[in-house]
């Protein structure tokens, strides 16, 4: 709300634009200014707070741009609780965690901010990193443009493009579910659901998740039925809208919907038939003039012909299909099987 908005841009834009104004013509030594890592990072939920870090990065930069001293700290994320920080739960924990940023105690803060000063650069981005969850991130594809060159991708083995992965894992999973038998299906989609919805929540086990529990009572936000939309979109490969939880409130419903993505399109009758004089085509080709077999394939082709083509209601002065195959010449019988003609 414009409310929050103006609650978290007043004490950074406001105050630092006094603090630069009043002091810009005095020989300071340093004027440093406490930005955020949401600003670099894109921390989910912390729009305002990121804007008003970076305008603080971007003042740093002013000054240096002017001749004056300035820097700006990035910071990470203190282990010790402040008034902005004593509020976050469990979930919130895991979610500073997923964008790569582990908790530093006062006493790796007090170094870095000693190291970040005297770096002499208008912007410095003092944190710890977890290394564990970048690394799953860099194996996962998901991880932070920003960081992709400290954590390499590792090389997959596989002759698909990259383009293809998502309807690779779409198909595979479909496939898989349709040979399934429909209770071992419906498992297998509801705890797909579960344990992904129990990783967002920062549970450790599928189980903590109830297939018909909503996800509002399990505790799911905006941010978290995003994470989840995501989670599974990367599982499944499918395309799902960002309202997926909210529009499906139980892992049982989504997973419904989730089949209902994935279910292979049932072939017609039509589709079938077909498929069998396509076949059938192929075969009629390897079959030699003078085989005996040959002419028994065409005669029992013009009984089929003169029983169904025959019935329909012709014309009188019309041949019928059957008078029609029965005066063909072997030419015409097989330019009608390759041209439909």
């Amino acid at each position: 709300t414009s409310e929050q908005l103006e609650r978290v841009l007043r004490p950074k834009i406001d105050a630092a634009l006094n603090l630069h104004q009043l002091t810009h013509h005095h020989p300071l030594k340093a004027f440093i200014l406490f930005s955020g890592a949401a600003a670099t990072f894109g921390s989910a939920g912390q729009a305002h707070y990121a804007a008003a870090n970076v305008f603080l990065e971007a003042l740093a930069a002013h000054r240096a741009a002017a001749g004056l001293t300035g820097t700006a700290l990035g910071w990470g994320f203190w282990a010790e609780r402040s008034e902005m920080t004593e509020h976050l739960d469990a979930v919130a924990m895991r979610r500073i965690s997923g964008i790569g940023l582990a908790e530093m105690t006062s006493g790796q803060g007090l170094e870095l901010f000693d190291a970040a000063v005297r770096a002499g650069q208008t912007f410095v981005l003092p944190a710890v990193l977890n290394e564990v969850s970048l690394r799953e991130q860099a194996a996962a594809g998901t991880l932070p443009a920003i960081l992709r060159e400290l954590f390499r991708r590792p090389a997959r083995r596989t002759t698909a493009t990259v383009d293809d992965g998502p309807v690779t894992a779409a198909a595979s999973l479909a496939e898989r579910l349709a040979a399934a038998p429909e209770a071992e299906r419906t498992e297998q989609l509801r705890g797909l659901v579960c344990a992904q919805a129990a990783g967002v929540l920062g549970h450790a086990s599928a189980t903590a998740v109830q297939p018909h529990q909503t996800f509002k009572e399990l505790g799911f936000d905006s941010l978290g039925a995003v994470e989840l939309r995501n989670r599974l979109m990367r599982a499944t490969g499918l395309r799902l809208p960002a309202t997926l939880a909210f529009d499906y409130p139980t892992p049982t419903a989504l997973a419904d919907r989730l089949w209902d993505e994935l279910r292979p399109e049932e072939e017609t009758l039509a589709d079938r038939v077909l498929s069998d004089l396509d076949e059938l085509e192929a075969a009629l080709a390897t079959l030699a003039p003078d085989e005996q077999a040959r002419d028994r394939v065409f005669g029992r082709m013009q009984q089929l012909v003169a029983k169904h083509l025959g019935a329909g209601p012709a014309g009188a002065d019309e041949p019928s299909g059957a008078d029609l195959f029965d005066s063909a010449s072997d030419d015409e019988l097989f330019g009608f099987l390759d041209k439909g003609i």
